[in-house]
């Protein structure tokens, strides 16, 4: 099986949804996903591209991505902030996790970015035991907060 990592392009948005829809399921909120295809294009490929991602291929599908995006911080600078990381569930335990990880910190370094960072849910199990062998650091104390579209509206 050989395995390509590459810069994904606006025609694997389709395949990338998919996937974004598989890692919902993982995580128990599949109700969660509300973006469309559309929105996804448009934020990854339209005239102001928020978006980048890596994706892995094995025998030419789609198989893994890793999605990002720069964010600022005011005591670190500019860091990158990986939003998606998956491997389908069928071609995990493979090295492809691997692979895309070490692709998406070596586009952080080649940018000089001050860091990587990321979300995982506490009871993800594997993903924690595969970020340790990064040594990264999970923090405590930190609550997510977030406001969704509808309630932008009364403000």
């Amino acid at each position: 099986m050989t395995i390509n990592i590459r810069i994904a392009v606006k025609e694997d948005c389709p395949r990338l949804l998919e996937l974004v829809n598989e890692l919902a399921v993982y995580e128990k909120a599949p109700e969660e996903v509300t973006v469309t295809l559309q929105e996804f294009e448009e934020a990854g490929f339209g005239q102001t591209p928020v978006w980048r991602a890596f994706v892995a291929e094995a025998n030419g599908l789609i198989v893994g991505f890793a999605l990002y995006y720069t964010r600022f911080s005011t005591w670190k600078g500019c860091r990158m902030y990986l939003e998606d990381f998956i491997v389908t569930e069928t071609m995990r335990g493979k090295g492809i996790g691997k692979l895309l990880f070490e692709r998406t910190l070596a586009e952080a370094h080649e940018k000089g970015y001050s860091g990587v960072v990321w979300q995982v849910l506490d009871w993800n199990e594997p993903a924690i035991n595969f970020y340790n062998k990064y040594n990264a650091k999970l923090e405590a104390g930190w609550l997510n907060a977030s406001l969704p579209k509808e309630q932008l509206q009364h403000v």
